[in-house]
């Protein structure tokens, strides 16, 4: 065999190996389209950092408070999926912010709720409790979790997806580490690289690792409270670097909590794991429930992706599109808001300005360069005020004019591999009338963000001036990540 065949060969296996992995079949369960279901005892839960000038922040946040609850009150079952569950980025100490002028104290939420599921196991040894996270948490083996240590010795199984049969998502990488590196395991005991979001060192294994750039995204509660089930979706992580962003969420009971677990049991299918006692928690929900005012329907994966599209196409001239997220870049998506707002659709998008990460700048990309696309289009964009933290939550918000409204709101950011089957996502949509104190809830929590707050005394949004990015150089950047996969986003 000639070196030039050689090298042919290699290449076609590594060029074959993308190719497949970014192709084929999901998973069974994976993009869940759950049923439309009527909306039991919602509660719509909000996590505001406020900003009043040179003051220090004032916090308003309702999720975790409730989730803590939800756990203190259950006696039989619990599911946590939640993907950052760590205490790196604040140990509940202050912290700086980037400006060095105020300090920011995180609030411990990876050991508040280890500490609530361990309290609540010894309290009722019968309880079946369990942890999905992704393995991003231990840097894919190469650091160990004190959190999990803790859950486990308590006799709450950690499962770390296994994200290996879900489809690649930065496939230039991910092709070859499939064929070269993923063999080689990993170990806590080797590191000796810096770690990226902690403090103790790692492997290089866990850098290659890092590279494949796709999650168990998911930020999922299940539990039981004595003759029901309520659930909570919701955008907020565990984790303490993350304890002063702004989230969203949804709280709720009734026959969609079955949907939520049928989507959660296909992710402990695909990462190997006991599914005994979802099937346990499943036969005991009643899957019929009273006629209500309002539908919620759960949603995952690139079933968000279609939903959204939905909303925003179906948008007809004077109705209202409100868009509060992290991360904008979805290609389709920015087109289908741009078309909208030509219709005569009002929109308003709300983003942060990609400008914080946990202590570290960052350079805007993509939010800046998809706010400059829309701006140019006509749509009205503001960004969030934030002071360090992020605005990171995700909410889609449609009131028509004939008073008819639809919510989505959850994990997923609005990006290609948030949306389009490579990160495991989990939203719901609700679906009421404007006057639906859940529908009311969210526009107070746009409204008051978009102006700045009940009487304006908090600045909580800046005009799109104040980080506007006309770079040709960077925009091309963010499309070339976003179209390649080769990002963080």
């Amino acid at each position: 065999m000639t070196l030039k065949l050689f090298f042919g060969l290699v290449l076609v296996l590594i060029v074959g190996t993308g190719l497949y992995h970014s192709l084929k079949p999901l998973p069974t369960g994976i993009a869940y389209e759950g049923s439309m279901h009527p909306l039991i005892e919602p509660r719509l839960l909000t996590d505001r950092t406020l900003h009043f000038g040179n003051e220090a922040p004032r916090l308003n946040h309702e999720i975790f408070d409730h989730a803590l609850k939800m756990i203190g009150s259950a006696h039989q079952f619990i599911l946590v999926d939640m993907f950052l569950y760590n205490s790196t980025g604040g140990s509940g100490e202050d912290r700086k912010r980037p400006n060095g002028d105020t300090h920011l104290k995180s609030r411990p939420l990876a050991d508040q709720l280890t500490d609530a599921l361990i309290r609540q196991k010894e309290a009722f040894p019968a309880l079946q409790a369990m942890v999905i996270t992704d393995p991003l948490n231990t840097l894919y083996g190469g650091v160990e979790s004190e959190h999990f240590q803790r859950l486990e010795s308590a006799g709450i199984p950690v499962i770390e997806t296994r994200l290996t049969p879900l489809r690649d998502s930065n496939p230039t990488w991910s092709a070859l580490w499939r064929l070269c590196c993923q063999w080689f395991g990993n170990s806590a005991q080797s590191g000796w690289l810096p770690n990226p979001i902690g403090d103790e060192p790692v492997t290089l294994r866990s850098y290659l690792s890092l590279l494949n750039f796709k999650a168990n995204h998911r930020k999922v509660l299940i539990a039981d409270q004595q003759n029901h089930f309520r659930a909570l979706v919701s955008s907020a992580n565990p984790h303490d670097g993350s304890s002063q962003h702004s989230n969203i969420g949804l709280s709720f009971q009734g026959p969609a909590v079955a949907d939520l677990l049928r989507s959660e049991r296909a992710v402990l299918v695909m990462s190997g794991a006991p599914t005994q006692a979802v099937d346990n928690a499943l036969g005991e929900i009643s899957e019929t429930a009273e006629a209500s005012d309002a539908r919620i329907q759960i949603l995952t994966e690139s079933a968000i992706r279609d939903a959204t599209l939905e909303m925003v196409t179906m948008a007809e001239s004077g109705d209202q599109l409100d868009l509060a997220m992290f991360y904008l870049s979805h290609r389709g998506i920015l087109t289908s808001l741009i078309k909208a707002s030509r219709r005569g659709v009002h929109v308003r998008v709300l983003l942060d300005a990609n400008h914080d990460a946990f202590g570290r700048e960052k350079s805007g990309v993509p939010n800046r360069q998809a706010a400059m696309e829309l701006h140019n289009n006509g749509v009205d964009v503001r960004w969030c005020n934030t002071r360090g933290e992020q605005c990171h939550s995700k909410l889609l918000l449609r009131q028509d004019r004939d008073g008819q409204a639809s919510m989505l709101l959850g994990s997923a950011n609005f990006t290609r591999r948030n949306l389009d089957d490579l990160n495991l996502e989990t939203d719901v949509q609700v679906l009421a009338y404007r006057s639906h104190p859940t529908i009311a809830k969210a526009d107070l929590f746009f409204e008051e963000q978009w102006n700045n707050g009940p009487g304006n005394p908090a600045v909580m949004s800046l005009p799109y001036k104040a980080w506007a990015d006309h770079s040709r150089v960077r925009y091309w950047q963010y499309r070339f990540m976003e179209a390649t996969g080769l990002s963080t986003f």
